[in-house]
């Protein structure tokens, strides 16, 4: 990028993940904190706006402040930033109006119409990549050669991976179900857990569908690589513990059930009665499980549940004979 000065100039970065209309992807955000870093790493004053949604979770840019786009001042600023995505749209348009005042350059993008507003009224484009006639070249497309995005730039991030495994039925309790109550308290719990990666995962086996695994080994695969398991199956307990993974088991009957049984069996404390789910004990135990404590004990409840489930197996051949 060229040099927009070092004067203390008051640079604010926008792209997708600003504006109402648009949607935030990971590549997006990690292109706009690259930007911003370079920015207040030149000595700029910078800021990074965002949409009403993305505005919920604790963003933490390291460079400058995050604000929502529709409560910024245009006249605070000197500079506008449009970070990432195709550079086409009314929202887009409607940014080159409100900050006419400002520079405005577009970093990172995809060039889809050089004749449109939301491209001409930028003051200096760098595209990763461009896709529009060539013109004398017959028609071709992407006449210059594309650069890599700018996401790659921002440091990498990393939280805790939790597979989570839930169930609507077991109808055979009856009327001690407490599933929908259970599962509407996890669901408020996990949407507000911006700290954890969370995976919609499934026990259930269904070779006719890439959205479903197909095979155990599949699942395994991935609880495998998981860093904690949530869980109101009893399955879903079963094969984390067995792979060392520590689980928080939910039991969504009444008075306990099968997962209560099972994470008895196993020795496992993790475990929460139907009636005892609640934002708290579901970030202690979480908290516990991705310790070292918590990893400890689920290699140890596996290696003292192995030489079990084998003597169980000699005694159903036994018995066969």
């Amino acid at each position: 990028m060229s040099s927009i000065g070092t004067d203390g100039r008051r640079v604010l970065v926008v792209g997708w993940s600003s504006v109402e209309n648009g949607e935030c992807t990971a590549g997006d955000q990690k292109a706009m904190w690259a930007v911003a870093d370079a920015v207040a790493a030149a000595g700029h004053r910078v800021d990074i706006a965002w949409s009403t949604v993305m505005s919920r979770a604790p963003l933490g840019s390291r460079a400058g402040r995050d604000v929502p786009l529709a409560d910024v001042d245009p006249s605070e600023y000197s500079h506008l930033l449009w970070v990432c995505g195709p550079v086409s749209g009314s929202e887009i348009e409607a940014l080159h109006r409100r900050f006419a005042h400002c520079r405005r350059y577009a970093v990172g993008v995809s060039v889809v119409d050089v004749a449109g507003a939301a491209y001409t009224g930028f003051d200096e484009v760098f595209p990763r990549d461009i896709d529009v006639p060539a013109g004398d070249s017959g028609g071709a497309r992407c006449p210059a050669p594309p650069v890599p995005d700018l996401a790659a730039a921002a440091a990498p991030g990393a939280v805790p991976v939790v597979g989570v495994f839930t169930t609507s039925g077991q109808r055979e309790y009856g009327t001690r179900r407490r599933h929908g109550a259970v599962a509407a308290v996890l669901d408020d719990w996990l949407a507000s857990r911006h700290d954890l990666a969370v995976l919609d995962l499934d026990t259930r086996l269904d070779p006719r569908s890439w959205r479903s695994p197909s095979t155990s080994a599949a699942v395994e695969s991935v609880v495998r690589r998981l860093d904690v398991v949530v869980t109101m199956r009893l399955h879903g307990l079963v094969l984390a513990l067995s792979d060392g993974i520590p689980a928080l088991a939910i039991d969504p009957v009444a008075g306990g059930a099968k997962v209560t049984a099972q994470a008895t069996a196993w020795g496992w404390p993790a475990v929460l009665a139907a009636d005892d789910v609640d934002a708290a004990s579901l970030s202690r135990w979480t908290a516990w499980c991705l310790s070292d404590s918590g990893r400890t004990e689920a290699a140890q409840a596996a290696a003292r549940v192995r030489p079990v489930v084998a003597d169980l197996l000699v005694d159903v051949v036994r018995a066969l004979a």
